[in-house]
């Protein structure tokens, strides 16, 4: 039988340690066994918990519930990325792991494509060819694109996102392209390129790539909504042409009128199930901020914007979960002001266990991390019980902090405590 990890030196009486002698030794023996059996052991003694200081937090939970490690997991914390896992349920639940998200097309009576965005995540540039692959069975020639992205206000202060370069920091938008972001590099030429095959590097990017006199890279490079919206018209356009499809117009911003007729709609290749995938994978939070925008249009009606996704994640947290001090400001975890507790986030998990697959897998281990200046986190699952995985969380907000010295402490721990 396995015995827990827990030296018994420490807990022995001392007429016990100092016992000498056949019977005394078995008497000592009979009380170690009796006293450290896993099921009398309390979730404070659970080894590792000195890591955890006053400014942390820490729970663990078996495969039947049982909480077996605690340490201020009342205390609410900065949950930096692990916040994704919530945004990701909120929206499994309420828009469905087969949701698709749609792009319109509609021509007016000038003969111009009209482009409606509902805030797809993954309108990526192989996206956007198949788009244009598919509309030039349709049409031929058109003049102007104009695109509509009033699903969502514009512009949207997300909390937390700067205006840096770094696609982090990359803006939310009812059209947008590439996660709104550009990857390229400079030859010995000097010529910019696109580093990425699937993307062209078309003149709108190239412009403003010398402009900002960036090095090689993939950035944000653009921070305004409206121009983020063109690039993805730029864009088609341009993919549109490659198909044969001719035009001699601009491409601009307006919206689609009454009268306009509906040409074409475009579902996203990916489910819901893959864009949570991904998005959680890659740590997106230009994605996670997008899911957010969209649930809150899809609940409280069009256009989305940051008080009715943050309403959306918070009510759903509130009625559905029970969590009632959550303190949510956007959907990414890329804000300070965003508090959960681990317990709070425990409860996420519990119901996240059945899609806990599209987490990020690394051995037996399935989960989310989160990383801020002076923040680190992680959340997720321990396979390998028959039972079921163990539950997780651990929140460090200081610096100074070792998340894998921390991990390497519980999983030991699990491997030899044996639970009720």
């Amino acid at each position: 039988m396995k015995m827990c990890p827990f030296s018994p030196s420490n807990k022995l009486p001392t007429m016990l340690k100092k016992s000498r002698g056949p019977l005394k030794r078995i008497v000592a023996l009979l009380v170690v066994v009796f006293f450290f059996q896993p099921g009398n052991l309390t979730a404070e003694d659970f080894p590792c918990l000195n890591r955890i200081t006053e400014r942390d937090a820490l729970i663990v939970q078996n495969p039947k519930g049982k909480i077996l490690a605690k340490k201020n997991e009342r205390k609410k914390r900065i949950p930096a990325s692990t916040l994704k896992v919530l945004t990701a349920l909120a929206a499994i639940k309420n828009l469905g792991l087969t949701y698709r998200f749609a792009t319109e097309f509609y021509l007016d009576n000038n003969h111009n494509l009209k482009v409606k965005g509902f805030g797809d995540p993954l309108l990526v540039s192989e996206v956007l060819r198949d788009i244009a692959s598919n509309l030039s069975t349709i049409l031929q020639y058109f003049n102007n694109i104009v695109l509509d992205d009033t699903y969502f206000t514009s512009p949207i202060h997300i909390p937390g996102r700067g205006h840096s370069t770094n696609p982090y920091d990359a803006p939310p938008g009812a059209l947008s392209a590439n996660f709104n972001t550009v990857a390229f590099e400079r030859i010995k030429t000097g010529e910019i390129v696109s580093s990425e095959p699937q993307t062209p590097m078309i003149p709108f990017a190239e412009e403003r790539i010398r402009r900002m006199n960036l090095n090689k890279g993939r950035y944000t490079f653009m921070h305004d909504t409206q121009e983020t919206t063109i690039y993805t018209g730029e864009l088609l356009r341009h993919f549109l042409i490659e198909k044969g499809v001719e035009t001699k117009g601009n491409v601009i911003l307006g919206k689609i009128d009454p009268e306009d007729k509906r040409i074409y709609v475009f579902y996203s290749p990916f489910m819901l199930e893959e864009t949570i995938e991904k998005m959680l994978h890659f740590s997106n939070n230009y994605m996670a901020n997008q899911l957010m925008l969209a649930l809150g249009a899809s609940r409280f009606g069009p256009p989305g914007n940051l008080d009715k996704g943050v309403r959306a994640l918070t009510e759903f947290a509130s009625n559905d979960l029970g969590l009632l001090h959550v303190k949510i400001v956007e959907g990414s975890g890329i804000s300070r002001e965003n508090r959960i507790s681990a317990r709070d986030m425990l409860t996420v998990l519990n119901h996240f266990k059945p899609y806990r697959h599209l987490l990020k897998k690394n051995d037996k281990e399935l989960f989310k991390t989160g990383s801020l200046r002076g923040v680190r986190t992680r959340a997720g699952y321990l396979e390998g019980n028959a039972t079921g995985p163990c539950a997780f969380v651990v929140y460090f907000n200081r610096t100074g902090s070792h998340m894998n010295a921390t991990m390497d402490c519980i999983k030991s721990a699990l491997d030899t405590r044996i639970d009720p």
